[in-house]
């Protein structure tokens, strides 16, 4: 198995890019053909043991950085590691793509240019993967379709449940929509649209709508809600974790006490943080693309680029993409 990664993807790249990439061709197994530029890749190298290791260097002379608007990088930039990273996806030269980098721009690319849309899917579903209670949780979409229609949302419930079987072995995912309650009379008209639909597929194991509250504490395998929504609940999650986990580390560290009784739970806290910690997935699909695409945070570290890439050889695994194409197009959406 081959898989390109982005290796100029990170806010720190090519540092944890590279690493990760040594990690996940010791841990996997797998091909990882770094891409970027090549000399600065090659120093980076320099400093691991990477004798035996499948790894190899795609020069890419361009670099798309966090601030560049998706559309000018379509333009602008043809010849960027997001370029020619998914661009051997293309060709058939590796089995998925990876990239920590500026999302706007790999949509963009993925959807417009390289890959594209897989036939009869209406729209690429960003997606997260979030560890909850012991189980991983898919969330789509959350951001790359702000304004949806309830077909849309429909399709992402297909597309996640799909994911879900094929690349993290979920039996029968519950599949629910996020809103404001419970009750199918809750929620704005976007889910009351969409819940006829979600009810009529017999395919999807739909459990009906679910609250954060109930999110959290592993209701549902497959949350669905519209770009919009979604972002802000991811970014939600994440600015509460980390504000509980520093309001709890300035408590300790106030009194001496505080400072003992943390010394003590230090390996619980550790454990604690390992069960929620973004970076033990690494990074989600974006669903509905003719190829593997992960897409990982800007602020990932080697493991979470490390686990990424394990991502990537799940969903090749599981064959997530044909999946996706059979279970669409012999679907009537």
């Amino acid at each position: 198995m081959r898989i390109a990664l982005d290796a100029m993807g990170s806010d720190n790249h090519p540092v944890p890019d590279v690493e990760g990439a040594v990690l996940a061709s010791k841990t996997y197994g797998v091909t990882v053909v770094l891409v970027g530029d090549q000399s600065t890749i090659k120093r980076e190298l320099q400093k691991h043991d990477t004798i035996g290791l499948p790894l190899e260097i795609v020069h890419a002379n361009q670099v798309v950085d966090m601030d560049d608007k998706p559309a000018q990088v379509t333009r602008e930039k043809p010849e960027s590691s997001i370029h020619v990273g998914m661009g051997l996806v293309e060709d058939g030269q590796a089995d998925a793509f990876v990239s920590m980098g500026n999302t706007g721009a790999v949509l963009a690319i993925a959807t417009l240019q390289k890959l594209k849309r897989i036939r009869g899917v209406h729209r690429p579903a960003l997606s997260s993967i979030v560890p909850f209670v012991g189980k991983h949780v898919i969330l789509a979409d959350i951001g790359a379709n702000v304004d949806c229609k309830a077909e849309w949302l429909h399709q992402f419930a297909q597309m996640g449940s799909i994911y879900a079987r094929q690349a993290l072995h979920y039996a029968n995912p519950k599949i629910a929509l996020l809103s404001n309650g419970e009750e199918e009379g809750k929620g704005y008209s976007l889910i009351h649209e969409t819940i006829p639909l979600l009810l009529a597929d017999d395919s999807l194991h739909y459990v009906g709508n679910i609250e954060p509250k109930e999110v959290v504490h592993g209701g549902a395998d497959v949350v669905i809600s519209d770009g919009f929504v979604g972002n802000i609940f991811v970014k939600s999650l994440e600015a509460m974790g980390m504000a509980l986990f520093d309001g709890i580390k300035g408590e300790i560290m106030a009194t001496q006490r505080g400072k003992l009784g943390g010394l003590l739970l230090k390996p619980t806290f550790r454990s604690v943080y390992k069960k929620f910690d973004p970076f033990e997935i690494g990074g989600a699909p974006l669903l509905g693309i003719n190829g593997v695409v992960i897409i990982g945070h800007g602020r990932s570290n080697a493991k979470a680029i490390q686990n990424a890439i394990r991502q990537a050889k799940f969903a090749v695994e599981g064959d997530v993409v044909e999946a996706i194409k059979d279970g669409i197009n012999n679907r009537s959406v």
